[in-house]
């Protein structure tokens, strides 16, 4: 009985190594297909993205040789057009001159040497024309039909000139047309290679979606038989510890009905587990078939040279990935031995599991022949109520003591999380503050460009009133200072020049000469028409010159506000940089106090160091020992991470700082070479100017020399 036992659980621990095994190998090939997966996924992108590019370029192409058509098209057509022109003025002129010697040569009298000229060469013109009722003729000599012989062939000549052009641009139009519609089908043909590779990469990821489900599917079935078995054991061994035996006979009935059920359950498990095995397995070969045909497809084999191993299978080249979008064929022989030698092995495994599930059969039915195939059912019934009992009881305490040594832990760790919760409120704060000051700034800057706007039609508004002014003098707006006083009129009359002119007395005199009776109507009517002209141009005068006050003080309170704004600005930035670098400061304590804490974690030394507070183990400070934080795995993992970017802030600081004084090095160096070069220029400056100094000196010492020899 042992002896069958010992065989039972061996199997079964064989069985479990051979179904992890295969688990195992099932993952790898599950790795090793994604992973290939994702290298056909990666070439696709990349050859999509090459033939987006090359389209984007036959397109930019495309374009750029319609705008050239078209501006050479437009450009000959307008050529066409002027000589067409020149060509109908020159056949009108010549037209005109034609009809005009004619009808002078019909007018005038045939004189006798036109007779004699007409009888020796024997050619001419005859032209109907009746003159004193005699038909005459005209000579084919005369210099007026020579000159228009001439003008006729040089029309020809033009207008042959004219046809060859636009023969040549009716060729030029018909090679661009063909160049045009070459780019169109290069076009097409990109689209129609780029359209199946965006099919098989939809494809792909599809496929690449459901394996992912089925594999988190089987992941999720293995953590449930986990649990379910290691449930099974647990509630085994209380079983075991419960059931006191009275006597030999109970202990071996209690030890038979244990391996029996635990045989029955691990029957059921393996069933189960191989149930699901095969299913996988052959969805598995199913989906793997395709997949690898296509992967065949892509790789080649690698031709050895003198250099080495050449790989004709590159991704990069057009042909390859051509080839890869179309190929369907079978594999090879090789591949075709893999596939089933492959389909051999798990033939084998299932052959070998199936045997061993059989002998666990045989090894069931053995244990129920000796035990008389009678079972306590109320029994067993009751042992399950009461063990479901006591584990309910049990998990109920497991509860009770983690809540309390979840109550008694929160001690320790109550100041750690009280500085971070309040490290965690300031930044809050800090955050708020600034986007409350972002805010700010944003409306102040928005005010800010609608004053710049105003300010800018404003200006505008100056310009125009100064070009107006400019051009019309007469209606100048600046206020100039007058000692006589009076309207904008005087004013304007002084500024000219015009002293004796007073615009009161002239209106005076308007009104009297208005008024006078010996005026004729008209001049009366004239009189008073001037005077109200000069009334509505003073008045005129006056607006304009109020409303330009009124302008320039305008001016002068936005010039205000804008200054002010300015300097609220310039407060609001430096509020802003200084709690910006608070708040970085602040991040950078929570993360240097996270890696001090998980430090402390990981090494379990007694030097605390400050800013974090621990409890000692045991009785007053005699155990020395530091007290290990009860953490999760994920707090744990946070921690670590914090500490990771602490150590990566930090040393980002000190690469910045290391940048900042490599590049104040350079400034210096490079303002160091600019001054010697300085230095330099200044040197050959100086090099030149002695050398000058010296040969005026030469040729000085030359000419006082001459002339003291003269003079001796």
């Amino acid at each position: 009985m042992s002896e069958a036992r010992d065989e039972v659980r061996r199997s079964f621990e064989l069985e479990r190594v051979k179904l992890q095994q295969e688990v195992e190998q099932l993952r790898v090939g599950k790795r090793k297909s994604e992973e290939a997966l994702g290298a056909a996924l990666q070439a696709d992108k990349i050859k999509a993205a090459e033939l987006r590019s090359s389209q984007q370029l036959h397109r930019d192409e495309l374009a750029r040789v319609r705008r050239e058509c078209d501006r050479e098209i437009r450009r000959l057509l307008d050529e066409l057009q002027g000589k067409e022109r020149a060509v109908g003025e020159l056949e009108k002129e010549l037209g005109v001159e034609e009809t005009r010697r004619v009808a002078g040569m019909c007018g005038s009298p045939v004189s006798p040497l036109a007779g004699g000229r007409r009888s020796d060469t024997g050619r001419g013109r005859r032209t109907g024309c009746q003159a004193a009722g005699e038909p005459h003729e005209i000579p084919k000599g005369s210099p007026e039909q020579q000159i228009g012989e001439k003008a006729a062939r040089r029309f020809q000549l033009k207008i042959g000139e004219l046809n060859a052009v636009v023969r040549k641009l009716e060729d030029r139009n018909t090679l661009l047309a063909d160049e045009r519609n070459e780019l169109l089908r290069q076009l097409r043909e990109n689209d129609a290679q780029c359209r199946p590779l965006m099919e098989r990469t939809h494809r792909l990821n599809r496929q690449n979606e459901e394996f992912k489900k089925r594999l988190q599917r089987a992941d999720d079935k293995l953590r449930f038989l986990t649990r379910e078995n290691t449930e099974m054991k647990q509630r085994f061994a209380a079983r075991e510890a419960i059931r006191r035996p009275s006597s030999l006979n109970d202990l071996d009935r209690s030890h038979e009905q244990q391996e029996i059920d635990f045989l029955r359950l691990q029957v059921v498990e393996q069933q189960n587990i191989i149930e699901d095995l095969n299913r996988e397995r052959e969805k598995l070969l199913r989906k793997m078939k395709p997949l690898r045909k296509d992967f065949r497809a892509v790789r080649r084999p690698a031709v050895e040279t003198s250099f080495g191993y050449d790989d004709d299978g590159s991704l990069d080249s057009d042909a390859s990935s051509l080839s890869c979008l179309t190929d369907r064929t079978p594999g090879t022989p090789e591949d075709e031995t893999d596939d089933f030698t492959g389909r051999e092995e798990s033939e084998l495994h299932f052959q070998q599991l199936m045997r061993e599930y059989q002998a666990l059969q045989r090894a069931y039915a053995l244990l129920q022949e000796q035990l008389g195939g009678e079972m306590d059912v109320e029994r067993e019934t009751k042992i399950r109520e009461r063990l479901r009992c006591e584990l309910n009881r049990y998990q109920e305490k497991v509860q009770d003591l983690q809540k309390a040594l979840l109550d008694q832990g929160k001690g320790h760790e109550m100041k750690c999380i009280e500085e971070k919760q309040e490290l965690h409120q300031r930044n809050r704060e800090l955050q708020d503050k600034i986007w409350r000051t972002e805010g700010e700034s944003a409306r102040v800057w928005r005010e800010l460009q609608d004053v710049r706007e105003q300010n800018e039609l404003l200006e505008f508004r100056i310009l125009e009133l100064e070009e107006r002014e400019r051009t019309s003098p007469t209606l100048i707006l600046a206020p100039l200072p007058c000692p006589q006083g009076g309207g904008p009129l005087q004013k304007f009359c002084i500024a000219e020049g015009m002293t004796e002119v007073s615009i009161p007395e002239l209106l005076k005199t308007l009104d009297i000469l208005g008024d006078n009776g010996n005026l004729s109507n008209n001049e009366q009517v004239t009189v008073i028409h001037a005077r109200v002209i000069l009334t509505l141009a003073e008045k005129f005068l006056k607006q304009i010159e109020g409303t330009e006050t009124a302008l320039q003080q305008k001016m002068v309170d936005l010039e205000k506000d804008k200054e002010l704004f300015i300097k609220q600005k310039g407060y609001l930035e430096e509020e802003l940089d200084y709690r910006k670098q608070t708040l970085d400061q602040a991040q950078m304590r929570v993360l240097e106090l996270e890696a001090i804490l998980y430090m402390v974690l990981c090494q379990g030394t007694t030097e605390v160091p400050p800013g974090i507070e621990l409890e000692l183990w045991g009785k007053g400070a005699e155990g020395g020992r530091v007290r290990q934080l009860a953490l999760s795995e994920c707090e744990r993992e946070r921690l670590q991470a914090s500490a990771e970017r602490w150590q990566r802030a930090v040393l980002g600081r000190v690469r910045q700082h290391d940048a900042q004084l490599l590049r104040q090095r350079n400034q210096l160096l490079q303002h160091t070479m600019q001054r010697i070069r300085e230095l330099e220029d200044i040197l050959d400056r100086q090099k030149r100017k002695m050398k000058d100094i010296e040969e005026k000196f030469f040729f000085l010492f030359l000419f006082f020399s001459l002339a003291f020899i003269l003079w001796s």
